[in-house]
């Protein structure tokens, strides 16, 4: 079973991540404070870990690195991050984050799902103009 970290205090977000991610094959968790993330990955080892960019006082871009600074110290292996942005000028921030990938809300299942896809095959996909990669738009 593949399992979703989500992170976000946005209930919209979580049902729209929920409704299209979850099913017999696919578990979707959700924490609502950036501060968490770190703690969540360490003790369930999420395939996947999903940041909104605006999270209470710890923020998306701010998570990621804390997860990418673990992993390149050969504390936690490494998985794909990606990040909820809330505009396309979010991704200049976002493109500093190391996250494998991004999307811009509103998000719907469609690019949800192909995020998803992608980033489990182990690629990157970035939406909108601060991408240097995979690009969708």
């Amino acid at each position: 079973m593949t399992t979703v970290l989500l992170a976000s205090d946005s209930d919209q977000v979580f049902a729209e991540v929920d409704a299209t991610l979850a099913s017999d094959d696919c578990n979707v968790l959700r924490i609502r404070k950036g501060k968490d993330v770190l703690p969540i990955v360490q003790a369930k080892s999420p395939d996947l870990v999903l940041l909104d960019l605006q999270i209470g006082a710890m923020g998306g871009f701010a998570a990621c690195m804390g997860v990418r600074q673990e992993e390149g110290a050969g504390r936690l292996e490494k998985r794909p991050i990606a990040l909820l942005l809330d505009r396309d000028a979010d991704g200049y921030l976002a493109s500093q984050s190391r996250a494998d990938g991004w999307l811009i809300k509103p998000i719907d299942s469609l690019r949800l799902r192909r995020l998803y896809t992608t980033l489990l095959a182990g690629k990157s996909l970035f939406e909108g103009d601060y991408s240097d990669s995979t690009s969708i738009t």
